[in-house]
């Protein structure tokens, strides 16, 4: 799988729903719960972060609920990306990018969203074969001024903004054009997963769904 056939499958992901909740699943248990919850508030594609040892885990855990596509996020390295694919992950997303990590996803034909801060970065990627790319982190890189300007000299690139974006900010990050959806961590904050509230988590999820772009 190309570069460019990669971005074209993570475009289709992030086109299910305009929310892509980032999820740090610190229990095994929380997986499938969790993952019904989303799915059943609307947003069926699932970013869970390799940052705890069961993140694995709850990958394939997840990849087996109806509905779910579920990839992970922080990943950083080829033996990340063989450990998500592995594990069933559909897609990875990355807070920046290597060759080797670029090498790797190619090889096991895992869709990645890389990371770009910057215009060089992201001209980088573009000229690689990615067009959706990962902007994070999004508010301390420069928020929503900063994505508006790129599109104008790379109206090619869609941006996947993360880090910082809230349930009050995610419209206005929505409305900017070079933008295809947003991830979030807001929709299952640690809390909610630790005290099993699958039913505000699934409310979260309906709310973030229902998010859609001004005329």
């Amino acid at each position: 799988m190309t570069p460019a056939l990669q971005s074209h499958a993570a475009l289709a992901l992030c086109r299910l729903a305009p929310v892509m909740p980032v999820l740090v699943i610190e229990e095994l248990r929380h997986a499938v719960p969790l993952a019904r919850a989303l799915v059943a508030g609307g947003l069926p594609v699932l970013e869970v972060t390799l940052r705890t040892g069961c993140a694995l885990e709850a990958i394939a855990a997840m990849a087996r609920v109806t509905g779910a596509r579920v990839g992970a996020g922080t990943v950083l390295s080829a033996h990340d990306a063989a450990r998500v694919k592995a594990a069933g992950g559909g897609f990875a997303v990355s807070p920046g990018a290597t060759p080797g990590l670029i090498a790797a996803c190619t090889a096991q034909k895992l869709p990645l969203v890389p990371g770009a801060a910057t215009t060089s970065e992201a001209m980088g990627l573009l000229d690689a074969g990615y067009r959706v790319l990962k902007f994070f982190p999004a508010v301390p890189a420069g928020g929503i001024s900063m994505l508006s300007a790129l599109r104008g000299p790379l109206p090619q690139a869609l941006f996947l903004p993360t880090g910082g974006i809230t349930a009050e900010t995610a419209p206005d990050w929505l409305n900017l054009q070079n933008v295809v959806c947003v991830g979030g961590s807001w929709v299952a904050p640690a809390a909610m997963i630790r005290a099993g509230d699958w039913d505000g988590i699934e409310r979260r999820a309906r709310a973030a769904a229902a998010l859609l772009r001004e005329d």
